[in-house]
């Protein structure tokens, strides 16, 4: 009996090996692009332009780095400036976008104040916009400021995510009010639950909207184009759009610009490693299907 009752356990219709080998399938195509990045990174200069284009490297090679490191030594602004200004801007626009996105959702979510539903209809109509529209408001806005070629030109533009907002009340209006009411009962003030309660709650939502933070800071190449002046104000995006730019070297540097396409992935994927799992909580608690 005991045997019978285990193999009925452990027996698996056909409809889940369909379902198992269907999804083994599609994570293989989904690794497609990351396994391309990095033998893309590993090739010598004859495969990077072989037609048709090779997906597998044939005959890696660490060439690519090399070039990049002569790249950088001949420079006027050394690439450790690049890179020092792209870690430390992240740093400021992921702390700053999870500090103003809690702050606007927690209101939203658990309090009632004249034009909250407008405000709330507002931050959602904004994610129907494209970055495009907003760019020359944008420049006229951190230009009247005076932020100009700063640290601040990198952050303030994009501190503002609506996507982060919507996300973050979301998961809020799943906290019970009466645990929030129990501890102002308990002789806890507002600050109180907030960082004691309500944010400790949150955390895979907080983790979700960092990781969205980082990329869009990380990647970003629109600071530095339109906000800085000052070669040593710019970003490492924006120096890896820079060598592949102009008819002079567009074929030259390509084995440097994947290179630094795969050193500029790497922080990407392991955040997302390390912080899946959070992400796939919010998902399920703040109604995205």
């Amino acid at each position: 009996m005991r045997g019978l009752s285990l193999r009925r356990i452990f027996r698996i219709s056909k409809f889940q090996v369909f379902l198992v080998a269907g999804l083994t399938l599609l994570a293989v195509f989904m690794l497609l692009p990351i396994v391309y990045i990095v033998n893309h990174a590993f090739k010598p200069f004859h495969e990077l332009f072989l037609y048709p284009p090779t997906f597998i490297v044939k005959q890696p090679t660490v060439q690519n780095f090399y070039d990049l490191l002569l790249v950088t030594q001949t420079s006027i602004v050394p690439m450790s400036r690049y890179l020092f200004n792209s870690i430390f801007s992240t740093g400021l626009n992921v702390l700053a976008t999870l500090l103003f996105s809690v702050l606007c959702a927690y209101p939203l979510s658990k309090h009632k104040f004249p034009g909250k539903n407008l405000i709330f209809s507002t931050i959602i109509l904004s994610l129907m916009f494209a970055p495009e529209t907003v760019q020359i408001p944008r420049y006229f806005a951190v230009s009247e400021t005076g932020i100009m070629n700063t640290y601040l030109a990198h952050v303030l533009p994009l501190v503002a995510m609506p996507v982060g907002v919507f996300l973050m009340k979301q998961f809020i209006d799943q906290l019970p009010d009466a645990l929030l009411e129990a501890a102002k009962l308990e002789g806890a003030n507002e600050w109180t639950v907030f960082l004691r309660i309500v944010i400790p709650l949150c955390m895979p939502a907080v983790a979700t909207i960092g990781i969205l933070a980082f990329q869009s800071s990380w990647g970003n190449v629109e600071t530095s184009t339109l906000f800085t002046e000052d070669e040593t104000m710019k970003t490492l995006p924006f120096y890896v759009s820079t060598l592949t730019s102009g008819l002079a070297n567009n074929v030259a540097n390509q084995g440097v610009a994947a290179a630094v396409s795969l050193l500029l992935f790497i922080p990407n994927f392991v955040i997302f490693l390390l912080l899946q799992r959070k992400v796939i909580s919010t998902m399920a608690h703040s109604g995205i299907k």
